[in-house]
């Protein structure tokens, strides 16, 4: 009776189990292919019936681990032209790689390989025995273990197990996986002639030698042939030439030691492709005499062309807009459990992200930001940003920083960065800046919501306030007393709620804060997705009213486009589509939109927010383009940081100035020449000029009439009402200073938490860098800063 096949395959399973190892047997090799060989060619009616047993499996059972899958390819960002089409920002990879199917390939790359890797790889069944018998006696000879002998299916084996290795989740695993996939072992080589005979059982010779030539690593971060090709001669691998498909080819057995786009390599490449892979072309007739001949007269001659990689190589100033996608990346569940996790599926996942930033907008964002404000400025930590967001959607269309994008943590390069001072600390920012006048705004939606009007008459002069005749139903009741400043007149009289928004008069919001609920206020701009920047809450001291949190200027544009979508607030969102490798569409980030403001109170907030535009503090910042603005201005104390927040029905625009740390007055300096008071004017008219030419804009609802003219009540301090009655002063030039702080300790009774925001980020991640320090003077019971004038 004939050897049975079971026997002999559990020859080879007690050899890879390790029952019979053969330590130190160079000839075991050899051996072990034999008993692989004489298995596989064993009828398959043979290996059935009473023979069939789980021995058998051992060389017909393929691991999923090993199945030909998705390999790491390097995920692409996309930016949004005006006519809707898209343009590459940037690619983010580990492994420059693209797939590409068979015939994308040239066949000069092919014969190349198989020629000098495999001769015979056509013809075995995924061990080559003469090959390997060859091999055991030059180990044997040597006395070590020099020539493997692998096959290009065993060589795909091992690669398979290498990318395996490197798609893992921490470094100690894929250090570890590394190591078992290339350590020079028999045990390996037994794992990989097992997997390479059941892997050519289940796929093609042509799928094989396709999956080899996509995962092959041609040197660095170089991946796959597609990619060899576009970096080292700038073509596709279609169109190799026989030369350059040799040069390739003779790196794939040692990618770093003869990658061309290193000058010291190129001699030994041009001689490995000379005298082995083009000499065994000639030898297996891939190519004729002549075509050897011209071939190795040709000397290796790279094109280096450099892949568009990171967002450090994004054009118009783009690079924060693409690093706070990636931020976005690593906080968002799609992309897996953890923010490494997440970030390493995205730089080898091939996505392609859609992004919303309009490049028209981005690029004039830019050019308006270097025009005005340097990455340096001598005697000052200066920084500026520009943030527009699309009312009623929540798309982040522009934004810019006056500094140099830099993620490598040890630059000391001046004027780079890797913060971002447009967004919060957990998406790569900084931790805010004080915001001044500008959150007026939400006083006053609070103060329209009660049924107050804009001709509700207040008193603006400067005065003393008791801590106790302010409502905190967040905080409770606290003591103490508040002598806030105003900008320009001392004692500008009383005026309409109106006059007080459109001169920014201090004053008179701390009285009209008396009239209200500290905690009400802070929910009415919490409504509109205002948040710290470092994750703490918002602060409830009257101070607050006035701009002390330190807020990020993505969070103020993102508010007031609420605002000018008659109260419709959007979360903002940096991504319009997620198509993963296979095409398929995955779910981005959503802006939630939430009517944070009834209509008619936005319309008439709205309706009052024209007033500092066309006649008051804003004037400066005004198009005059036909296009209807609201905004308001925001000076913090010392004129430490000025701001200019407003928004057409088409687009908001957030535009800071000001110190990233130190306490420099804007005042003082004139950052290219122009007076560092007034730049955030000509930097926002600039931007919304752009945004005006691209977008248009509409007219915004008509006002509440009964929330504009329904009354003229006069409210004191103190509490106290005493109906309609004659203006003492117009509020004219009364401007809105606070270079004070309360003159107590803060208050005992801590803040309560705030109502959750609609989109909380997931899992956060620290910052790259340290966050901005804050201002000396803390507001008692704030957290923050000394408070602050706004204007």
């Amino acid at each position: 009776m004939p050897e049975s096949p079971n026997r002999l395959v559990n020859a080879f399973q007690r050899l890879v189990d390790g029952t019979k190892r053969p330590v130190g047997m160079i000839l075991g090799l050899s051996v072990v292919a034999a008993l692989l060989v004489t298995v596989m060619a064993v009828p398959a009616m043979a290996v059935t019936g009473v023979y069939a047993s789980r021995s058998v499996d051992v060389l017909d059972t393929l691991p999923d681990g090993i199945r030909p899958g998705t390999l790491a390819q390097k995920s692409e960002i996309y930016a949004t032209n005006s006519d809707g089409s898209t343009s590459l920002l940037a690619t983010v990879f580990d492994q420059n790689r693209q797939e590409v199917g068979w015939d994308d390939i040239s066949q000069y790359v092919k014969d190349a390989v198989v020629s000098t890797e495999d001769p015979r790889f056509y013809e075995h069944s995924g061990v080559d025995l003469a090959s390997t018998l060859r091999a055991a006696v030059g180990n044997l000879t040597s006395g070590g273990v020099e020539s493997g002998a692998s096959t290009i299916t065993m060589q795909y084996v091992r690669n398979i197990l290498v990318q395996q290795a490197e798609m893992l989740d921490t470094k100690a695993e894929r250090d570890a996986a590394y190591e078992a996939a290339t350590t020079e072992s028999l045990d390996r080589k037994l794992m990989e002639m097992r997997y390479a005979i059941a892997l050519e059982k289940q796929y093609s010779k042509d799928d094989i030698l396709l999956g080899y030539l996509n995962i092959a690593n041609f040197g660095g971060s170089v991946y796959g042939i597609e990619a060899a090709a576009q970096y080292y001669f700038g073509v596709s691998a279609r169109d190799l030439t026989i030369a350059q498909a040799a040069t390739l080819a003779a790196t794939v057995n040692e990618p770093n030691g003869l990658r061309i786009d290193r000058p010291e390599n190129i001699a030994d490449n041009e001689a490995r492709r000379n005298e082995d892979v083009l000499a065994s072309m000639l030898k297996e007739q891939s190519i004729t005499k002549a075509q050897y001949d011209e071939a190795v007269a040709t000397p290796v001659t790279p094109n280096i062309t450099e892949p568009t990689t990171g967002c450090q190589a994004a054009a118009s100033g783009a690079a924060y807009f693409c690093d706070y996608v990636t931020w976005i990346v690593k906080n968002d569940p799609t992309f897996g459990d953890t923010a490494d996790q997440r970030w390493q599926h995205f730089k080898q996942g091939g996505y392609k992200i859609y992004t919303t930033l309009n490049t028209a907008l981005q690029a004039n964002a830019d050019e308006t930001m270097k025009e005005y404000i340097p990455a340096t400025y001598d005697g000052a930590d200066l920084g500026s940003t520009i943030v527009t967001v699309e009312p009623g959607t929540g798309r982040i269309l522009a934004m810019a920083q006056n500094t140099t994008f830099d993620d490598d943590p040890s630059t000391t390069t001046p004027g780079a960065t890797a913060v971002n001072y447009n967004t919060d600390i957990d998406y790569g920012g900084s931790s805010g800046f004080q915001v001044g006048s500008t959150y007026k705004v939400f006083t006053l939606a609070d103060w329209l919501s009660k049924g107050h009007t804009l001709s509700d008459r207040v008193s603006g002069n400067e005065q003393t306030y008791d801590f106790s005749q302010f409502t905190n139903s967040c905080t409770g009741p606290t003591s103490g007393t508040w002598t806030p400043k105003n900008d320009g007149s001392a004692r500008p009289g009383t005026m309409s709620v109106q006059s007080a928004l459109t001169n920014s008069v201090n004053n008179a919001f701390a009285v009209m804060a008396e009239q209200l609920d500290m905690c009400d206020i802070k929910k009415s701009a919490e409504s509109l997705g205002v948040h710290r920047a470092d994750g703490d809450e918002l602060g409830t001291n009257p101070s607050d009213i006035l701009g002390t949190n330190e807020i990020a200027p993505l969070t103020m544009a993102a508010a007031y486009a609420g605002i000018a979508a008659s109260g419709l607030y959007c979360a903002p969102v940096a991504i319009d589509r997620i198509v993963d490798p296979e095409g398929t569409e995955i779910t981005p980030p959503q802006a939630n939109c939430t009517q944070a403001v009834q209509p008619n109170i936005a319309a008439t907030l709205a309706y009052a927010m024209l007033g500092p535009i066309e006649d008051g503090t804003a004037t400066a910042s005004n198009p005059n383009d036909d296009i209807t603005h609201i905004g308001k201005t925001g000076t913090t104390d010392n004129e430490k940081d000025t701001w200019m927040v407003g928004a057409s029905t088409a687009a908001a625009t957030a535009v800071w100035v000001g110190n990233v740390s130190g306490n420099v007055s804007m005042t003082e300096i004139d950052p290219n020449d122009y007076a560092g008071s007034t730049v955030r004017h000509r930097i926002w008219r600039s931007v919304m000029t752009a945004n005006d030419d691209v977008l248009g804009g509409g007219e915004f609802p008509e006002p509440d009439e009964a929330l504009v003219d329904g009354s003229t009540t006069r409210f004191d301090s103190n509490g106290t009402s005493t109906g309609s009655g004659s203006d003492s002063g117009t509020g004219s030039g009364s401007g809105d200073s606070d270079g004070t702080t309360p003159t107590v300790p803060p208050a005992t009774v801590p803040d309560v938490p705030a109502p959750a925001p609609t989109q909380a980020p997931a899992e956060p991640t620290p910052a790259p860098e340290p966050t901005v320090a804050p201002t000396p003077g803390a507001d008692p019971g704030t957290g923050g800063a000394a408070p602050a004038p706004g204007q």
